[in-house]
């Protein structure tokens, strides 16, 4: 067992390590500049993408999650955080497409820079890991289907919250704990 933890944890490291961090800095930066921010994912990535819009909530931001019954409509000044392993989810790239056409700004996290998400988008996210597709330019795992991405995507995120936190200096621990869930 403890081979296998450290052969997962050595592969999201080599993920990780490999993210370019100007594409990370630039999803910072959207969402300090979004007036809202919406989240779309499907599957173990749209429950990674559900954990982010719970911290950029207590961040203090103004998020939502797609398919949600208290999701507003995307506007002009919006940004939709689109999540795909693949970024040729069909229900992720109609989603992109149809905040493009509202005026919103889309940011793609996906593996593939070449995919149609990445396409609508105005901006992307590269995470370098194995999706379930298993492509040629993909790395090698030992995790199953799109572990590695889903993982990954779990750890940069959070990250990215803690780097647009500290960078716009507009919450603390303090101010995140106090937005914190208290019907638990």
């Amino acid at each position: 067992m403890k081979e296998v933890i450290r052969t997962v944890v050595h592969e999201i490291q080599q993920v990780l390590t490999e993210v370019n961090d100007d594409q990370a800095r630039q999803l910072s930066f959207y969402i300090e500049d979004a007036n809202r921010i919406f989240v779309t994912g499907e599957g173990r990535s749209g429950l990674m993408g559900k954990a982010f819009a719970m911290r950029l909530m207590h961040g203090g931001y103004d998020v939502y999650v797609t398919g949600e019954t208290i999701t507003p409509n995307i506007e002009k000044g919006d940004l939709l955080i689109a999540i795909s392993g693949s970024g040729s989810t069909t229900s992720i790239c109609y989603f992109a497409k149809r905040a493009k056409e509202s005026g919103a700004c889309v940011s793609a996290i996906t593996t593939n820079k070449h995919s149609k998400l990445a396409e609508i988008s105005d901006h992307f996210l590269i995470v370098p890991a194995a999706t379930k597709k298993r492509l040629p330019e993909e790395p090698d795992t030992i995790q199953p289907l799109g572990n590695q991405f889903d993982q990954s995507l779990h750890l940069l995120l959070d990250a990215i919250i803690i780097y647009t936190v500290k960078q716009s200096k507009t919450a603390d621990h303090a101010k995140m704990t106090a937005k914190h869930a208290n019907m638990e």
